[in-house]
């Protein structure tokens, strides 16, 4: 299974981003899909997340209502439309499938994708 995250870029804060994930095929015991970001010296930390059917979402409190989560299943793609981004946004950003406990947890998550860099300017 191989994950390639997309859409990255140096925005203004307040401007939108929308990265993208694509997915070679979906792993047989997957039922979620993520994105994680991790900013310099910081750890990676959760973001968001979405069932394959694309029926529930879940979101960190710090993007709820900014960023919405979606999947194409037909295409196997994961998308975050990020808008209102704030300079704390900045941060190298992940996908992944998850496989095993909860979905906000690092640890579930056993494929990645090589990261896209958001930079959002002051």
């Amino acid at each position: 299974v191989q994950l390639q995250a997309s859409g990255g870029g140096l925005v203004q804060a307040g401007g939108s981003l929308r990265l993208s994930c694509a997915v070679s095929e979906r792993p047989s015991s997957s039922y979620f899909m993520g994105w994680f970001r991790q900013a310099p010296g910081k750890e990676r930390e959760f973001v968001a997340a979405v069932t394959w059917t694309g029926s529930r979402t879940y979101y960190a409190d710090s993007v709820k209502g900014r960023f919405t989560i979606s999947i194409d299943n037909n295409k196997n793609t994961v998308y975050l439309q990020m808008n209102s981004l704030k300079p704390e946004d900045t941060a190298v950003y992940y996908c992944a499938a998850h496989y095993y406990g909860s979905v906000y947890s690092i640890s579930g998550y056993n494929y990645w994708g090589q990261g896209t860099q958001v930079t959002v300017s002051s």
